[in-house]
C-alpha cells in the first residue's frame, strides 16, 4: 500500500514551474469506413507502423484507442505545443489519408515525468 503524501504548497508551485504546453490528437470515425476486411487490416496495420515510429522518434509520448465508443477511436499527446506540426503530422497518418479517422487537436498542459504504470 502506497504511504500517503502530504501536498504542501511549495509541493504544488514547484509541480506546475515543471509543467510544460503539449498538443493531444482525438482521433475520431471517419467518413469512409467501408472498406473491404482485407483493406481495413492493410490500412490499421500501417495507421500502427507510422505511430509506433512517431513514438520511436519521441514525437508522439502517449497514445491508444479508445475502447468503448463508436465515435472517439484514440487518444495521442504529442511531444510539442505547435499545432500545426501535429496536424502536418496527423495528415500522413494512413488511416486518415483513406478517411477511416479524422482528428481534433487541443492544447494540454501537463508534466514531464508522468507516465503510465507498467
Amino acid at each position: 500500500m502506497k504511504k500517503k503524501s502530504e501536498i504542501t504548497d511549495e509541493f504544488i508551485n514547484n509541480t506546475i514551474a515543471k509543467g510544460k504546453p503539449y498538443c493531444i490528437r482525438l482521433y475520431k470515425a471517419g467518413p469512409d469506413r467501408d472498406q473491404s476486411p482485407e483493406e481495413e487490416e492493410k490500412i490499421q496495420t500501417e495507421h500502427l507502423r507510422y505511430l509506433m515510429k512517431l513514438r520511436a522518434e519521441g514525437i508522439l509520448l502517449v497514445s491508444g484507442p479508445v475502447i468503448d465508443d463508436f465515435i472517439l477511436k484514440g487518444i495521442g499527446i504529442f511531444n510539442t505545443s505547435e499545432s500545426e506540426v501535429v496536424k502536418k503530422l496527423c495528415d500522413e497518418d494512413p488511416a486518415v489519408k483513406a478517411g477511416r479517422l479524422v482528428y481534433e487537436i487541443y492544447h494540454w498542459f501537463g508534466f514531464p515525468g508522468d507516465c503510465l504504470p507498467e
